[in-house]
């Protein structure tokens, strides 16, 4: 089982912790940042708008729909875990599951 600082496979789902900067100008994936993935939403965070559009965002780079894609902790703040329900494809950014 593949773990890196900002992401672990647990079973078939994928665990990934994210620093989430809201109102950005554009929605980019960046580098991980020590044991953080970087993401970029151009959402505002209000009223689940952000982590609505952060859960459409990780769904489409991974390949599932966006019912798959579930925020476990930090729901308020910029400091999430989310957990990516059996991803079909796996983006350039994350190292193949070993």
């Amino acid at each position: 089982m593949a773990n890196v600082g900002w992401f672990r496979w647990e079973g078939e789902d994928l665990v990934l912790n994210l620093k989430v900067q809201p109102r950005a100008s554009a929605d980019a994936i960046e580098e991980p940042a020590g044991d953080q993935l970087r993401v970029r939403i151009t959402a505002p965070p209000v009223d689940g708008k952000a982590n609505a559009h952060l859960e459409r965002l990780l769904a489409k780079c991974f390949g599932v729909p966006p019912s798959r894609v579930e925020v476990i902790s930090g729901a308020q703040g910029r400091h999430k875990r989310v957990r990516i329900r059996q991803p079909e494809q796996l983006p350039s950014f994350l190292p193949p599951q070993s």
